[in-house]
């Protein structure tokens, strides 16, 4: 995951203002007591400051893959119903 990954998940799932207020003002005990954005500028993977993000806010995890992983699965799951 790149970080503009992080970034597109964020707004997707948060709304894009809430969503940068929650990187840089939210504490992740799972990052080291660090928000999501000191976690990314430390060297955290953008993946694992999500992960730890929608564990932390209980983001169903149907939802910690993103919009477009939804509904592709979602299309998929179509498509096999019409088989």
């Amino acid at each position: 995951m790149r970080t503009s990954d992080f970034w597109r998940l964020m707004d997707d799932e948060f709304g894009a203002a809430y969503a940068h207020s929650l990187a840089r003002d939210h504490v992740l005990g799972a990052l080291g007591n660090l928000t999501p954005l000191q976690a990314l500028e430390s060297g955290t993977t953008p993946r694992e400051a999500w992960l730890a993000l929608c564990a932390d806010m209980d983001v169903p995890k149907e939802r910690w893959l993103g919009k477009e992983m939804r509904d592709h699965t979602k299309e998929m799951r179509d498509l096999r119903k019409r088989g």
